[in-house]
Formats: structure tokens, C-alpha cells, sequence
């Protein structure tokens, strides 16, 4: 029964926050045209504290989404351009020399803002890749001898386009895994097409205004860490993601031909905390199945490897993970 009242509480608290959810996804929605998921995406992030992996062809408004999210939120926003001549310290910093003070200072690099858009995130080598791992991860930055802590809230978005792949260096597994989802956007629909021709043929630009701040976030992080995640639902957790790795156990043996290794502990904890964001979205203090459904794909994505056979058939991940949630038992 206590459980019970302290979900109502958590479900009124959810309630009178929920206007913060809606300031930003009408803030969106009065620059981009149409890609809800996408605006539904970045706010799962947001409120998860993740990192977002964008992949779409060009022109689909990744980099405007990205900017008018940080705009709304009035928090430091920068953006990398990644290029093959990159280097690490073009990303984290390096140490100056200073004649007047006659001794190296550090030059923090564009990696110390709120949100950090690696615009293109595949042009740059490995090498540079890496130089965001431990920002990702452990939240801070070594420069020389110095350790750094980065402000909090802190969001990596990076974009990749999937068609042109010349000259490209694919993100390894290990900086992959660190993206709390991977989004795939596709091509708005005719209607939403016209309204963004209306849009971008106007004289004016409509300006992007803070509506939140940076602390609000951390406030409304800490109401979806309390959202009630059942025993039942994280051994559905537990079962879709041990279904990636022995999917003969659960009686996909079609699979296991496909897949050349599943997803790992990050995959668990990733969904876990993504559906919880999902259920903030949706005025719930607690994780139903649906809200693992819903963020499935985006969070397993790109934590599942394929074989050269799934390759060779086209098979994608997607359609593997939507094999596994048709044959796991809802709870």
C-alpha cells in the first residue's frame, strides 16, 4: 500500500513538471516541422542523462534540432565539426604557453559546454573519437597533469550520415556504446514538406528564447530517478537483453546465425533508464512494458552486431530486435 501512495505522490509531483516537458517540445516544434520522435528523443536524453547518436542523410534539421534544444535551455552549447585533420586537443584542450606568466596554462577546448554537438562524428579518426570517450563516460576532462569535471548537465549529440561513407571512419564498438540511443530520422511526410518550405522561404527567422534553465533539468532528473521500475520489468529488461546474446534459450535459433555478438550490461542499464524518461513523458511514476517497447529500438540499435550473413540479407538490427520483442512474454 505505501508503495502504492508514494506513486500517487510521485505522479502528482510528475504532473505540476510536466509544463517543462511541454515548453520545450513547443519550443521545438515552433522551428522543426514534424519529426516528433526525434524531439522525443532528444528529451529522453535529456532527462536520462545520456548522449544522443543522430544518423540521417543530410538536411533532415539534426544540426537545428540540436541548437534550438540548447537554445531553449539557456545553457552553453558548442559545436565540433569533425574533419580527418582533427586532432584530440581541437576537442578536450591543450596546455599554452604563457610569456607573461612564464609557465604552461590550460586552454579548455569547445568539449567544456552544457551541450556539445560532434557535428559529423564519423570524419574525424579514432584517435579524436576517443578524446570524447572519458568526457562521455566519466563526465570529466584530463589536460596534462589537470582533471576537469564538466558542468552538469552535459549532453554529447552527434550526427553521422549513413550514405556517404568515403573517407569516413566508423565509430568502434566501445565509443558506440556509450550513446544512450541511436535515432534514425527519415524523411518528413508531403504536408510536413510543404510547411517547411513556408517556412524557410519567409523573410523573418523566428528567434529561439530560453524558456528553461539548466538547474530545472537537474530538478526534473532527479523526479525520474524516483520513478518505480518494477522487479517484473527489469527481468523483461534482463530477458530482451540476454535474448541478443543466446537467442537460442529463448527459442530464436534463426538468430543466432544473425547476430555476431549481443548487447551488453550498458544495453540493460540504458533501457531501464530510458524508459523511465519515457514514462516522465507520459505523466506516469511507474515503468509499464510499453515503455521498454517504445525505446527498444533506439537504445539496442547499435549494440547488437551482425553477422556477414545478416548482411548479406539485408537484415537489419531493427528487424532483429522486433523478432525478440515479439517472442519475449510481456510481463
Amino acid at each position: 500500500m505505501s508503495d502504492s501512495v508514494n506513486i500517487r505522490e510521485l505522479n502528482d509531483l510528475i504532473a505540476s513538471k510536466s509544463n517543462f516537458v511541454g515548453m520545450i517540445t513547443q519550443g521545438m516544434d515552433q522551428t522543426i516541422v514534424g519529426q516528433k520522435h526525434l524531439v522525443d528523443s532528444l528529451l529522453i536524453a535529456l532527462l536520462a542523462n545520456g548522449h544522443v547518436l543522430l544518423e540521417g542523410v543530410p538536411g533532415l534539421a539534426k544540426t537545428l534540432a540540436i541548437k534550438t534544444l540548447a537554445s531553449l535551455i539557456d545553457a552553453k552549447y558548442s559545436r565540433i565539426q569533425f574533419t580527418p585533420d582533427l586532432l584530440p586537443a581541437d576537442v578536450v584542450g591543450t596546455m599554452v604557453y604563457s610569456a607573461k606568466q612564464e609557465k604552461f596554462e590550460v586552454r579548455r577546448g569547445p568539449v567544456f559546454a552544457n551541450f556539445v554537438l560532434a557535428d559529423e562524428i564519423n570524419r574525424a579518426p579514432a584517435k579524436v573519437q576517443s578524446a570524447l570517450l572519458e568526457a562521455m563516460q566519466e563526465r570529466q576532462v584530463t589536460i596534462g597533469k589537470e582533471t576537469f569535471r564538466l558542468d552538469d548537465p552535459f549532453l554529447v549529440l552527434a550526427t553521422q550520415n549513413p550514405i556517404e561513407q568515403e573517407g569516413t571512419y566508423p565509430l568502434p564498438e566501445a565509443q558506440v556504446d556509450r550513446f544512450l540511443i541511436k535515432v534514425i530520422i527519415g524523411y518528413p511526410n508531403k504536408e510536413e514538406e510543404k510547411q517547411i518550405i513556408r517556412q524557410n522561404i519567409k523573410a523573418e527567422k523566428r528567434e529561439v528564447r530560453p524558456l528553461v534553465k539548466p538547474e530545472d533539468i537537474i530538478e526534473v532528473r532527479k523526479i525520474v530517478q524516483q520513478i518505480y521500475v518494477d522487479e517484473k520489468i527489469e527481468r523483461y529488461i534482463v530477458d530482451i537483453v540476454f535474448a541478443t546474446r543466446f537467442p537460442q534459450d529463448y527459442g530464436l535459433n534463426d538468430l543466432t546465425s544473425i547476430i555476431s555478438f549481443g548487447a551488453s550490461p550498458r544495453a540493460s542499464i540504458s533501457l531501464a533508464l530510458a524508459a523511465r524518461a519515457y514514462a516522465f513523458l507520459k505523466g506516469r511514476g511507474y515503468v509499464i512494458p510499453e515503455d521498454v517497447r517504445a525505446v527498444c529500438h533506439d537504445v539496442m540499435r547499435h549494440r547488437i552486431g551482425l553477422s556477414y550473413e545478416a548482411e548479406a540479407n539485408n537484415i537489419s538490427a531493427d528487424e532483429v530486435i522486433s523478432e525478440i520483442l515479439d517472442k519475449i512474454a510481456v510481463p
